[in-house]
């Protein structure tokens, strides 16, 4: 066999399969307004995203309730709250593709603690929500430590659906157990959903 046969026989034998190992990646999953953009006012859910728990009013920062850190990305973020009531926030938004169960994917989002949130300064966690309805939470994603800096960290996400799943929820949360207290989360910069790499 010659040297030129070799090499397009090897070429024949190895373009089918790299085309089906890239079609087999699904393309990214593209939030609307991942980076929470709006005019910055209080108690407003930035658009293309919906409020799920009562009293659910987010505020597009910065400029309002003392918050005057600048945008990680783009010109705004947004922030939720813990009360001592018990109450919290949280908001969600409907996925232009549907999740596919026991496929793993990843993105990520920047957090961090707004220090002057007019009382509401506590540190608090994030939990992320997977649901076939708008605001149900039937399956917990991810959940971060404690937000305590007040600098812009990235943090990846991580998760393998165990349903199909249609809206993601963004919930503030602060330490289990029965206490409650006041407390901020601020949210920017969500990085597409993709399918995990391949090991």
């Amino acid at each position: 066999m010659n040297h030129h046969y070799r090499i397009l026989l090897s070429l024949f034998i190895t373009l089918p399969f790299s085309g089906i190992s890239q079609e087999a990646t699904a393309p990214p999953i593209y939030w609307q307004n991942p980076s929470f953009e709006g005019e910055p006012q209080d108690a407003t859910v930035p658009i293309g995203w919906l409020g799920c728990e009562a009293m659910t009013t987010p505020d597009i920062l910065p400029g309002v309730w003392g918050i005057y850190q600048e945008a990680n990305d783009g010109d705004t973020y947004v922030g939720l709250i813990t009360r001592a009531n018990g109450t919290w926030e949280s908001i969600t938004q409907r996925l232009p593709r549907t999740i596919e169960k026991t496929e793993c994917y990843v993105f990520g989002l920047d957090l961090a603690r707004g220090a002057t949130y007019s009382g509401y300064s506590s540190p608090l966690k994030i939990r992320i929500w997977g649901s076939t309805d708008r605001c149900s939470k039937d399956q917990l994603l991810y959940e971060s430590p404690l937000i305590e800096h007040t600098y812009w960290k990235q943090h990846r996400v991580e998760f393998t659906a165990e349903q199909p799943i249609r809206y993601i929820i963004f919930e503030a949360f602060h330490k289990e157990g029965s206490f409650r207290y006041p407390g901020n989360i601020l949210l920017d910069n969500l990085t597409p959903i993709q399918v995990c790499p391949r090991a």
